[in-house]
């Protein structure tokens, strides 16, 4: 990949397998409880009857509970840094009034309806300029949506992207390499281009949204070690946090400027921030161990293209190792043991259980991971399911799923409930099941890509529960 793309959600290859594949996962880590290996195929499965698509409302973002002073490091990491390791010279950012466009094959209604909340935020919540025009009209902001075939031709491991210098796909194509596209050499940024591709969810295509508009308006750069913030090539966070919209708010702030070298940027952002966020004033920045590019190198094998099974476990291993070396309460560490449990699943389940378990007790710890721990809450509340233990998966996903809808997740708040229901099912408790199962799917509308994947999300559920097995279900 190019330095001049700035792949927010490339991530990683398998990071729609590592988030969202939790559900099916339960069933390699069960084989002693007499669970089919595999789920019943789609096709075999009756056709269902999906209710209305549910959709997030307008977000509530909670300020950062950290201090300046931290914040104030994480900015200047962000903003002179790309993803690559490459420093950059000066600040950059629009100057003026931003406008933006969408352009190519039309949004969907419900991904107009979330465009239109985000621009909003960003007005709100981080006080930039910007306004919605015209398809034909000249944009700062140009947000194409791009036939999947020809984005994963072009652009084999990015799932959307953000790139200045450009106002089209066209152009993208044509002008490969051309210094415009390269952030390192922008003085200005005045047009950029998000790349979103056809076929995929309306929370996949919201997403893009947050997190690429967002490196197009301020930083250019992602950091492992923010827990609150989509700024972090995770992906837990798919959505703008308090702490986002005060690192754009900062960006846009009157005191700074496009040109600006890092050390004029760094003193003027203790007054900044203490203007913007006046209850950080107290405290100073925790002290944090710098990642080894080792450590970067490992995770990107472990969950990027191109490697094989054996070489994504060595990689995360690796990565593991690397990473106990930042402490034992270190994010890091957690996403680390959280990779290593999901690519060890289909080869060494118990080195995958203990990975898992170890992973959600530091998220639980914190109180800004209740998020990360519900992503390993969902393996755990479908292990109770296939382990006969339905009364603590209903448990397991009653305690995460308003964690789930606070972070406005419906992906996996579906997961939660879907499970839950057929705990209630193994109960007996049919009612009940069948309206949790309701709720369920109509947030697995929004969550999902299509039909199809949704059937198959509920054949994996259902093949969960021991007594799956003998109904042939």
């Amino acid at each position: 990949m190019r330095i001049f793309l700035l792949p927010r959600r490339i991530v990683m290859w398998a990071a729609g397998r590592l988030f969202y594949g939790l559900t099916a996962a339960a069933l390699l880590l069960s084989g002693c409880a007499g669970v089919p290996s595999r789920p019943p195929a789609v096709a075999r499965l009756a056709p269902i009857t999906l209710p209305a698509m549910k959709q997030p409302g307008a977000h509530r973002a909670r300020p950062p509970a950290r201090s300046n002073a931290s914040i104030a490091r994480d900015f200047l990491d962000l903003s002179f840094r790309l993803e690559t390791g490459r420093d950059l010279p000066v600040l950059t950012r629009f100057e003026g009034p931003i406008t933006l466009r969408t352009t190519g094959q039309p949004l969907a209604p419900v991904s107009e309806r979330d465009l239109a909340q985000l621009i909003a935020r960003i007005r709100h919540e981080a006080g930039i300029t910007i306004t919605r025009v015209a398809a034909t009209s000249a944009a700062s902001i140009t947000v194409e949506v791009v036939p999947q075939r020809a984005m994963r031709r072009a652009v084999p491991s990015a799932a959307c992207f953000v790139t200045p210098g450009v106002s089209s796909w066209r152009e993208f194509l044509r002008r490969s390499g051309a210094p415009q596209r390269d952030w390192a050499a922008l003085s200005l940024r005045s047009q950029l281009t998000v790349f979103i591709p056809t076929n995929i969810a309306p929370q996949e295509v919201r997403d893009c949204l947050h997190e690429e508009i967002a490196q197009g308006l301020g930083p250019v750069n992602d950091l492992f070690r923010l827990s609150d913030s989509i700024f972090n090539d995770d992906n837990f966070h798919s959505v703008l946090t308090g702490f986002d919209m005060l690192i754009l708010r900062t960006f846009y702030a009157p005191e700074l400027h496009s040109g600006m070298s890092r050390a004029q940027v760094a003193t003027r952002l203790p007054g900044i921030l203490a203007r913007l966020h006046p209850g950080g004033r107290s405290g100073q920045a925790m002290a944090l161990p710098a990642a080894p590019p080792a450590w970067k190198t490992a995770i990107e094998t472990a969950l990027g293209p191109g490697a094989g099974s054996a070489a994504r476990l060595s990689a995360i291993r690796r990565a593991v190792r690397i990473a106990r070396g930042f402490g034992p309460h270190d994010t890091r560490l957690a996403f680390s043991l959280f990779a290593l449990g999901k690519i060890a699943l289909g080869r060494d389940p118990h080195l995958a259980a203990g990975a898992l378990a170890e992973a959600g007790a530091i998220y639980l710890q914190r109180p800004d991971t209740r998020l990360q721990a519900a992503f390993v809450g969902v393996q755990a509340s479908a292990y109770a399911l296939s382990s006969g233990n339905p009364a603590e998966a209903i448990r397991i996903a009653d305690a995460n799923s308003p964690v789930a809808l606070g972070a406005e997740n419906p992906n996996l708040l579906s997961s939660f409930l879907l499970i839950k229901a057929q705990a209630l099912d193994v109960q007996g408790r049919k009612k009940e099941a069948g309206i949790v199962r309701l709720d369920g799917l109509g947030w697995a509308r929004y969550g999902m890509a299509n039909d199809r994947a949704i059937r198959r999300r509920l054949a994996e559920i259902a093949a969960l529960a021991p007594r799956a097995k003998s109904k042939g279900s």
